[in-house]
């Protein structure tokens, strides 16, 4: 695309500083309002094209609906904006398998000696009752960036449900992409697929640099 791109771990994520506190209920407002937007800022970054998955895609929409003359384009892989029991149930699963399988060693490959409370903090916080209520559809409606939405037909932690409360909630252009054979990582488990829907959205939109 003639893109040039920036990827940066949060907080308490691959070879960042570790987690300080666990995490609150509107951790995802904090690394939207506050960390994305000092990340741009420092970095010179006035129309940013967000790419962003799971939790990454959530904070992505909740910047956008904050900072609605920002994005110039929105990409969303496996996004949620309120909780399912689906999401739920699946990491209590994994949970409860996380140091009896091999999935411990997997993340500690990306996140080094941050991973243990990184996994037991966002478990829990997911988890909790208090999170049950966790919502952001409030911020669609403000939204105008042209926004792809990619997810998983087999994706374990959330239903088209999400895909369906962004589509209807957002005020501009908006696109989705369901995918067969697909989990919560599309970008995993359908890179070529994901690659070209990203190659399609993004050229009309003319952007470079």
């Amino acid at each position: 695309m003639g893109c040039s791109g920036l990827v940066y771990n949060r907080q308490g994520y691959g070879g960042s500083d570790p987690l300080q506190r666990p995490l609150m209920p509107r951790f995802m407002h904090g690394e939207a309002l506050d960390v994305l937007a000092r990340v741009l800022d420092a970095f010179e970054i006035a129309r940013p094209i967000l790419f962003g998955h799971s939790d990454g895609a959530s904070i992505a929409l909740v910047y956008a609906g904050s900072h609605p003359d920002s994005p110039a384009a929105l990409i969303l892989e496996a996004p949620h904006v309120f909780v399912e029991p689906v999401t739920v149930a699946s990491i209590a699963a994994i949970r409860d398998s996380y140091r009896s399988t091999d999935l411990r060693a997997r993340l500690e490959r990306h996140h080094g000696s941050n991973v243990d409370l990184l996994f037991d903090s966002w478990a829990a916080m997911w988890l909790s009752d208090e999170f049950r209520r966790w919502n952001i559809e409030e911020y669609l409606p403000a939204i105008t960036s042209p926004t792809l939405v990619i997810q998983g037909k087999d994706d374990e932690y959330g239903t088209p449900r999400q895909v369906d409360a962004i589509a209807g909630g957002v005020s501009g252009r908006v696109e989705t992409l369901l995918l067969e054979d697909c989990r919560h990582s599309p970008h995993f488990d359908r890179r070529e697929a994901v690659d070209a829907a990203v190659a399609r959205f993004l050229e009309p939109l003319e952007i470079r640099g």
